[in-house]
């Protein structure tokens, strides 16, 4: 595995385009796009302030930057670099904003949750929905991108507002049986809505498109719950990640725990194989490098370089103790990420140092974004589970 050069960036925005053709990072308030092959800079925009988020269309042909102090949106196209769109939110403000799954609208949330704002790239038209509740995971589209579940609060209840993303119209409207909502999330067919609650209450509600409540699953009381959720790809199975470093996945058919996994400190599993990253940089006028390698090398002699060997078992992993004095502290499962086909699942535990998980499309090679290890679950689930 080899490393590129070093290139600046601001606020960790360094994103690949949906295709996988562009690279785009933003340097204050400059946005750069870049060729994924060659790393050469294909088109430079400036922005009116310092960028502090950005993402892609689903078609990768538009690039959103968002200036939340100032309330500005500002959009950028590739294919016509002269053309541009800036929304002002005024003063109302700007707290987050997204795109559709369209690629075609953008989804503002104003300043203290006051409603949300679609603006439309084509007609220019706008709506408005009230009432979003500010929590982990307020928005979510379906899959095939026709539906928007919207987390609502309204008379110190938690509600469920399910729209169409055609005309932005409202479909279903419901109350949950949640005292904190903490988010929302649909399965990939798009039949069952996810719905759970804050981390002081292990709870987690089934809905289906309706609004009718299909299963409700709680594995502890009285102690701190639920810190992440993830649907495999056949939406077969759910698994939720809780505080107390554990995974257990439901099946779909009588929304009952299949299993659960742990993240122990010692690997001795005869089955298991741990890889360590080993990194090395190479030397100028090292005896392991000949004139004619140096010269084929070219300017990528300096670039680090690594390889992954077989750690002999038992592996002890290393393990940062979290301070439960300060506020948020790390603990639980915070990441999870099924394989393509369902197989493998990689979870992320509070105490292993690696900063998120992400599988390639061929499901067999996990992506990781930091260091250390962490937990890969086979999944083998029979029939004989399921019932």
């Amino acid at each position: 595995m080899n490393f590129s050069e070093v290139f600046k960036q601001s606020n960790q925005l360094c994103r690949v385009s949906p295709d996988g053709n562009y690279l785009a990072t933003c340097v204050q308030y400059r946005l750069v796009v870049r060729d994924v092959n060659t790393l050469q800079i294909l088109h430079l925009y400036t922005c009116l302030d310092q960028i502090v988020h950005m993402e892609w269309s689903s078609d990768s042909l538009f690039v959103l930057c968002a200036m939340y102090k100032r309330g500005l949106v500002q959009v950028w196209s590739l294919e016509q670099p002269d053309w541009y769109c800036k929304i002002d939110e005024g003063s109302i403000g700007l707290v987050s904003s997204r795109w559709s799954p369209d690629g075609r609208h953008i989804l503002n949330t104003t300043e203290f949750h006051l409603r949300v704002t679609v603006w439309s790239l084509c007609t220019k038209a706008v709506s408005y929905i009230k009432y979003p509740k500010a929590c982990q995971k307020g928005i979510d589209f379906s899959r095939d991108g026709c539906y928007m579940a919207l987390a609502e609060r309204r008379d110190c209840r938690d509600y469920v507002s399910v729209f169409v993303c055609d005309d932005w119209h409202l479909l279903r409207h419901f109350e949950t049986e949640t005292q904190d909502l903490a988010g929302v999330e649909w399965s990939p067919n798009g039949c069952v809505l996810a719905v759970w609650d804050s981390c002081l209450e292990y709870k987690v509600l089934l809905y289906s498109l309706d609004g009718r409540l299909l299963s409700t699953f709680s594995a502890y009381e009285w102690s701190l719950g639920i810190k992440s959720l993830a649907w495999s790809p056949s939406s077969q199975f759910l698994a939720i990640g809780s505080y107390d470093e554990k995974v257990r996945i439901l099946n779909h058919i009588t929304w009952k725990k299949v299993t659960e996994f742990d993240h122990p400190a010692t690997i001795n599993n005869t089955k298991a194989v741990v890889y360590k990253e080993v990194e090395r940089k190479p030397v100028v006028g090292s005896a392991d490098l000949s004139i004619q390698q140096h010269i084929s090398m070219g300017s990528t002699l300096f670039n680090t370089q690594s390889k992954y060997e077989i750690c002999p078992l038992p592996v002890q992993v290393p393990v940062v103790k979290p301070d439960l004095d300060r506020a948020n502290p790390k603990v639980g499962v915070s990441s999870m990420a099924f394989s393509s086909d369902n197989r493998y699942l990689a979870t992320k535990n509070g105490g292993f140092q690696v900063q998120s998980v992400n599988w390639h499309c061929s499901g067999d090679s996990l992506i990781l974004l930091g260091k250390e290890q962490l937990c890969l679950c086979y999944m083998e689930v029979g029939e004989e589970d399921v019932k």
